[in-house]
Order: structure tokens, then sequence, then C-alpha cells
């Protein structure tokens, strides 16, 4: 019987529907452990091997999420931003299984450079919650905030086009706009240190 059995989910769940299978599993053999003879032998049994599965399975997908070089999947994303490949980037972030603090901070920066702010700032405030002690996560979402708190207060930022062409809306032109009014907004465009290259 394989680990993804064990769990009873398939090799194409999702982190988040392993890890909800493994919690479900876990409770539910926590319960009968306590029943008398065979059943609750048998039920401290399954614990163990829905443990060792669990472990086993993230723990492939961790290293899957390394290419053959070494260099981890979520760097090949950020260079990717940082040559202004955003839908290659967006790609290769669609199709991460695990979904952790990092990847929602990722994502944060693609919508930033999408010019999508309310977006930006959801996926930052996940990463935090996920990962509340990381400083990066903690200082691009207080100048993302300062952003928008100018934006709402001047009723948009000067020089900027509140109907953006799609080309834009999609990064093709955000690295222009940046230049134009970085001092205006204390530099929140180098956001990430990946915008303009800004690292």
């Amino acid at each position: 019987m394989s680990n993804y059995e064990i769990l009873q989910v398939s090799e194409t769940a999702t982190d988040e529907e392993i890890k909800e299978a493994y919690r479900t599993l876990k409770m539910k053999y926590n319960e009968e452990r306590w029943l008398d003879g065979e059943a609750g032998n048998r039920a401290a049994r399954m614990l163990e091997k829905i443990d060792v599965a669990y472990e086993e399975i993230m723990r492939e997908r961790r290293e899957k999420s390394r290419n053959t070089e070494g260099t981890s999947a979520y760097d090949e994303v950020a260079e990717l931003i940082r040559k202004g490949e955003i839908a290659a980037a967006q790609e290769k972030l669609d199709a991460f299984n695990e979904r952790g603090a990092e990847w929602h901070y990722l994502q944060s920066v693609i919508f930033y450079k999408k010019s999508w702010i309310n977006e930006s700032k959801k996926q930052l405030e996940i990463a935090i919650q996920l990962d509340g002690a990381n400083q990066k996560y903690r200082e691009a979402y207080e100048k993302l905030r300062a952003r928008a708190d100018y934006r709402e207060q001047t009723g948009g930022a000067p020089n900027v086009d509140p109907n953006p062409s799609p080309d834009e809306q999609m990064g093709g032109n955000w690295c222009a706009n940046c230049a134009n009014f970085c001092y205006t907004f204390l530099c929140v465009n180098c956001l990430f240190n990946l915008c303009c290259n800004c690292r």
C-alpha cells in the first residue's frame, strides 16, 4: 500500500488536501486507539502508519520543489519576475502543489507587478499569517499599505492611468512608471526587492 493510499488521497492531491486527510485520519484513529482488544491495537498501528506516510509524502514534495542544480523553485520564480517574465513566473507558481508563506509572497509580487494592489495586499496578509516572524513579508506589507493609503488620500497617484491597458496590467510598462514616481512613493515601487532589480 502506497503512502497516498494510506492517507486515502490521490497523488494529484494538493498539499492542503493531504494535510486535511492526515488531520481527519489522525483524529479518527486517536479516538479508536482507546477501544478494547485488537481494534485499539489496529488503530495504534494505523496512527504510526499515517504519521510515516504523511512525513514521507511531504518530504518528497519538498525535494521535488528543487531543480537538478539545487536551486529553489521559488528562486526560479523570483528570477523570472526580476526579468519581467510575469506570465512565465505565474505559470511556474501555479504548478506548485505546496503553497506556503513564500508561495503567497511571490504571488503578491506578481499581483503587484500587474498593479493589482488589493490582491497583492491580500496575498501578503496570508503569507504573514503563515509565517508571522518573517521580516521580509512584514516590511513589504508595510510599504504596500503605505502606498495604498497614499493613493487613497490623494485620489490616485500622479501620472498613473487609473485604467491601465491590459499590457500594463500584466506588468509591461510598470518599471517605466516605477522610475517616474518612485521618489513620490518613497521608493515603495521597489517593494519586495524584485521590482526594477532593486536588490
